[in-house]
């Protein structure tokens, strides 16, 4: 069986300092407890406000997607935020593809890896991978992300979240 990268199996002060500079902040539950504001259950990230609750068995992708969602959302979604961040069809596409670069900044997993573990998990793209769609299908996606400026044209994040 293929398995995902966990948060346990990265170190936890890289995904700390990402998203620290984004105004998030990150809070560990304990093994089996339920994480707050986990829409999909436990082991999935949690979000309330700007913090992203994990636990050790909660998916690496799955830190970031939800992350990226506080990223993408608008400043009057990101005030209420509460386990559902809502959005689009767009903003959606846009989560991904930030989730795609933000992998780089995380050591142990990259873009490569993402690309498998989001297969892996079973996110569904129209021409069959998360890569295939990433290179061919998402130009779409980076368009969001650089008109709501949270990517530059060189595909670098702005390090700011969507006004």
């Amino acid at each position: 069986m293929t398995t995902v990268l966990l948060c346990q199996d990265i170190a936890p002060k890289n995904l700390q300092t990402l998203l620290e500079r984004y105004g998030m902040e990150i809070r560990e539950v304990i093994e089996n407890d339920a994480i707050p504001g986990s829409f999909w259950q436990p082991p999935e990230a949690g979000l309330i406000g700007n913090v992203l609750y994990i636990r050790n068995d909660t998916p690496v992708h799955s830190a970031l997607h939800e992350s990226c969602h506080y990223i993408c959302m608008d400043k009057f979604r990101r005030e209420k935020l509460d386990t559902d961040a809502g959005g689009d069809y767009e903003e959606e596409d846009g989560v991904c593809y930030l989730q795609v670069l933000l992998s780089d900044f995380i050591p142990e997993m990259g873009q490569k890896r993402m690309f498998s573990d989001m297969d892996t998990w079973g996110y569904s793209f129209r021409l069959g991978s998360a890569k295939t769609w990433f290179e061919k299908d998402a130009e779409d996606a980076r368009e969001w992300l650089l008109k709501n400026r949270v990517i530059t044209s060189q595909q670098k994040p702005t390090w700011n979240v969507r006004e």
